[in-house]
């Protein structure tokens, strides 16, 4: 394979801009990652620790293989609403117990009890679908105290397709465990009823339909907790729990030799490739995307910083060239590429579509790099045919069955966003740059497109148009799309899987090819129709 160059000037003014946007679109996702890691303040950890237990960031530490590496999911769920702290009150992610990766999802109890608001239902939901599709087994440690009864509007359905899941994966053979430390009241007393394997904190965990209050308004029985759910009862009379731990640390030393005695083992192929570190220095990456958004850089650039050895094979160089594509590997595993270096024409379409039948010949998983202001639009494209020929490119990312996984490092409007798998086309992971924005099209654009459809109505009308609050609102279209399509209101939506620093692109994608290897990988020649 080629070993990709690089034209960066280092020590140029463009470079300094470059690397310094980057670091400013950072500064604020530091500062959420401050609000997250306070795990709901200072009364609220001081008073769970008074109680002699772990945060919940200290159980799944306990948890997890020694020193090994944590792929934490969705950690700024939330960050879009102003009264919530960031996080969705919950921790989730892909780790090693016992040398099996598996998803991990931690109540947050110092956060509001650890209930469920929309946007921990969202983030929990993302999880087991992760452990779905790439065939992981589920671990939940366990301390809530259910719904947000005062959101219970918005949590109440979506909610239920949580224990739906769960039972689904053990269903698909996919192993759940829960390990219960706390709370585990109402619809909560289903994760570990629906869990393959259960394990309960004596004198800590108390599992029931209903507390002590509501047994007596509802029956008119007075009883305690322990005797209604706590872990001893559970564990010698109700027998839902599998194993009765002494303490919260023998609970995760159980949780780990059950995941041990699974003797789980991947069905995807392991790494196959040399593994070496890019040639180019991956710091570099940080002046990788345009200060500008109007300019661009080479996505080769980005390619050389990431890929193993920097080596990379590019298929059909010479044509459809906003499209860049070929054959390189991260961490060893062998993946195929498609890049942007700009709008897609229908040569574009074309290219990508062939190369995606081709990654799903040779079982090969796929990663789109995106920075994509959509498909070329006028006179010249429509009679070239960008519309069949973008539909082609649609139908081959729709109907792929090699996994995906997409970084936008830039723009991602409109269709653009679709043809190169955007969330919607469920990849199995997304990740974004900080400087990403992602809306059906630009500000500007979208004030300008209201603009003319609001003079044509007025001119319709036979009424005189306002140039003045014209431009205002334009201003106020442009001023709602920019708060709208930034990467902190879109992870914080749930739009992705994670804001990471571009320094770390290469570590997490191979942490979650790595992860969608634990399902078998293959391709398919089936493929909607292709419109010639």
């Amino acid at each position: 394979m080629t070993v990709l160059s690089t034209l960066f000037d280092t020590g140029s003014e463009q470079f300094r801009l470059d690397r310094r946007a980057m670091l400013d679109a950072l500064g604020p996702l530091e500062s959420l990652a401050d609000r997250v890691l306070e795990a709901g303040g200072g009364k609220s950890v001081d008073r769970h620790r008074a109680r002699g237990k772990l945060l919940a960031r200290e159980r799944v530490d306990l948890l997890l293989d020694e020193d090994a590496p944590f792929l934490e999911l969705s950690c700024y769920a939330g960050a879009h609403e102003p009264a919530e702290q960031p996080g969705g009150r919950l921790i989730t992610g892909i780790g090693p117990v016992r040398g099996v990766e598996c998803v991990i999802i931690a109540s947050q109890s110092t956060v509001k009890g650890g209930s469920l608001n929309p946007d921990a239902v969202a983030k929990k939901l993302r999880a087991l679908e992760i452990a779905e599709h790439n065939r992981l087994p589920v671990i939940t440690l366990v301390e809530s105290g259910g719904a947000d009864l005062p959101r219970q509007a918005e949590t109440f359905i979506p909610g239920g397709r949580i224990f739906r899941k769960l039972t689904r994966l053990a269903a698909a053979g996919i192993p759940t465990i829960s390990l219960v430390f706390g709370s585990s009241t109402a619809g909560g007393a289903y994760l570990p009823g629906m869990s393959q394997y259960t394990v309960l904190v004596k004198q800590a965990a108390s599992v029931y339909l209903g507390g002590p209050p509501l047994v007596k308004m509802a029956i008119n029985e007075e009883i305690d907790d322990e005797s209604l759910g706590g872990a001893e009862m559970h564990a010698r009379v109700s027998g839902l729990a599998d194993y009765l731990a002494e303490d919260e640390r023998d609970a995760l030393r159980l949780g780990r030799q059950i995941v041990s005695d699974l003797r789980w083992t991947k069905a995807g192929p392991g790494p196959s490739l040399p593994a070496d570190p890019p040639v180019h220095d991956p710091g570099e990456l940080l002046a990788c995307a345009a200060a500008d958004a109007k300019r661009s850089v080479d996505v080769r650039e980005i390619l050389a910083r990431v890929l193993d050895g920097s080596r990379f094979d590019e298929f059909k160089p010479l044509y459809g060239t906003q499209l860049v594509t070929g054959w390189g590997s991260i961490a060893g595993y062998p993946i195929g590429i498609l890049a942007n270096n700009g709008i897609l024409f229908s040569d574009e379409a074309n290219k990508g579509a062939h190369f995606i039948q081709l990654a799903n010949d040779r079982s090969i998983p796929l990663v789109f790099v995106q920075n994509i202001t959509g498909f070329m639009v006028g006179s010249a494209a429509e009679r070239g045919g960008i519309i069949k020929d973008g539909a082609k490119l649609i139908n081959a990312v729709s109907n792929s069955t090699v996994p995906h996984l997409t970084l936008m490092i830039g723009a991602s409007y409109g269709a653009g966003n679709y043809a190169m798998s955007g969330r919607a086309y469920e990849p199995r992971f997304v990740f974004t740059w900080p400087n990403h924005r992602i809306a059906v099209m630009g500000g500007p654009q979208l004030g300008g497109v209201m603009s003319i459809i609001r003079k044509a109505a007025a001119d319709r009308a036979g009424v005189e148009y306002s140039d003045v609050e014209d431009a205002q609102v334009r201003g106020e279209i442009e001023d709602m799309i920019d708060s709208q399509s930034g990467a902190i209101y879109a992870t914080g939506r749930g739009w992705d899987d994670g804001v990471i620093d571009p320094r770390d692109t290469r570590a997490v994608l191979g942490l979650a090819l790595s992860a969608t290897h634990s399902a078998p990988v293959t391709g398919t020649s089936r493929f909607a129709t292709f419109r010639l």
